[in-house]
């Protein structure tokens, strides 16, 4: 059983780190997750006044998570927080009533040049995502917040840090339990 996942990337750097690690995932684990990055670089802001009639990008983006088994948020850190872009998609995810997110499972990976690899970004994504209106089911107690990893991905863009490596699998292998033991949850 392969897993589709739906990366929504959080950064809109053509050179985002993050992208380079969801990269790296979707390679390395491919007969687990089947995982596609999602842009959110050309999304309108959110305004009520567009909720109503909402605009062609919006809807793609919605239904691109939307057909999906799980979502994976790949989130770098700016300003001790996620960045503006990704609140802009995330309220998108939560408005219009079909609720894209809510109840499907997830996990969280984050990391930036500092030592602390988005830990603060996680945090407010995971306030931000426990609204009612969005509500995954997260993976809990599996935060990735790879520190420093501008000095973990060579210059081919690929992670070469064997520590990081060995716990994204474990966090990989803790997820498809996870994911396996909601779907079962939810069919019986």
């Amino acid at each position: 059983m392969t897993i589709k996942v739906k990366a929504v990337i959080g950064s809109t750097s053509s050179t985002s780190f993050n992208l380079k690690l969801v990269e790296f995932m979707k390679n390395r684990y491919a007969d687990q997750l089947d995982i596609t990055p999602v842009f959110i670089n050309d999304l309108e802001t959110f305004s009520v006044d567009l909720e109503s009639n909402v605009l062609a990008n919006v809807k793609a983006f919605k239904d691109d998570v939307k057909d999906s088994d799980a979502v994976l948020f790949a989130v770098p850190e700016y300003n001790f927080s996620i960045p503006g872009a990704l609140k802009n998609a995330i309220d998108w995810l939560s408005r219009g009533g079909d609720f894209t997110i809510k109840d499907k499972p997830g996990f969280i990976i984050g990391s930036s040049m500092g030592v602390l690899g988005s830990v603060r970004a996680q945090i407010h994504l995971r306030e931000i995502l426990s609204n009612p209106a969005l509500s995954p089911v997260l993976l809990p107690g599996n935060e990735v917040y790879i520190g420093s990893v501008h000095e973990k991905i060579n210059e081919a863009g690929e992670l070469n840090d064997q520590g990081t490596i060995n716990f994204l699998d474990q966090v990989v292998q803790n997820f498809v339990e996870f994911y396996k033991k909601n779907k079962a949850a939810v069919l019986a």
